[in-house]
């Protein structure tokens, strides 16, 4: 249950809705709740969620607005996908949908 201190990450393509609390890190959750948010090159190439590698990029299908805002390395690396966040520096305040591995 969604409550004013908590938020839900919905995982379209794994069809999983993750209860998490308001500010929790999105990559972290998927992490933790075995999403799998990396390509097979993002698997052997990321950075461990500290921001440098944009092999953990989401799609946000739903509830952009309940996001953090996007850092300068994402605006940068993400311009020409609007839609899209890097997980690991996406905090989380609200209902949110999202694709994996866009």
């Amino acid at each position: 249950m969604v409550t004013a201190t908590t938020a839900s990450i919905c995982f379209q393509k794994e069809g999983k809705e993750v209860i998490v609390a308001n500010g929790a890190n999105l990559r972290q959750q998927a992490v933790a709740n075995r999403i799998d948010l990396y390509t097979f090159g993002g698997k052997l190439m990321n950075c461990g969620g500290v921001g440098q590698c944009a092999t953990c990029v989401v799609e946000i299908l739903d509830g952009m607005t309940n996001l953090s805002a996007p850092t300068e390395f994402e605006q940068k690396k993400l311009r020409k996908k609007p839609q899209c966040r890097l997980a690991c520096q996406t905090l989380v305040y609200g209902p949110v949908t999202v694709k994996t591995k866009p």
